[in-house]
């Protein structure tokens, strides 16, 4: 397991990535089109996600990447916690869990 991405709620990815890459300096990694950037400095990456890409609603959200979330889940007991249903996205598969304190982590494997 690895940190995939912090994901970033913005209303709008156009100017959420032309102000992280141009007046920040990040490097623009991934577009896909109005509803997703990932930008990043070469160690962390910041999902700028518009409202239909938003795991959680206006919440910043810590993205963990597994290789396989089957194995993730097959790990997981009840005991840990309520685990969200898997959500096919066009690049990854993921599932929302909440930690002991109730702050969303979204954790997924890449797809494609």
């Amino acid at each position: 397991m690895k940190i995939g991405h912090v994901i970033v709620p913005v209303a709008d990815v156009e100017s959420a990535a032309r102000f992280y890459v141009e007046r920040l300096g990040l490097e623009l990694r991934f577009r896909d089109g109005d509803r997703y950037a990932a930008v990043g400095d070469g160690s962390v990456t910041l999902g700028l996600a518009a409202p239909v890409e938003q795991p959680v609603e206006d919440r910043i959200v810590v993205s963990l990447q597994v290789e396989s979330l089957e194995a993730f889940l097959a790990a997981w007991s009840a005991d840990d916690g309520d685990v969200g249903e898997i959500v096919e996205g066009g690049h990854e598969r993921r599932v929302t869990l909440r930690d002991p304190f109730g702050n969303p982590v979204v954790v997924h494997e890449r797809i494609g």
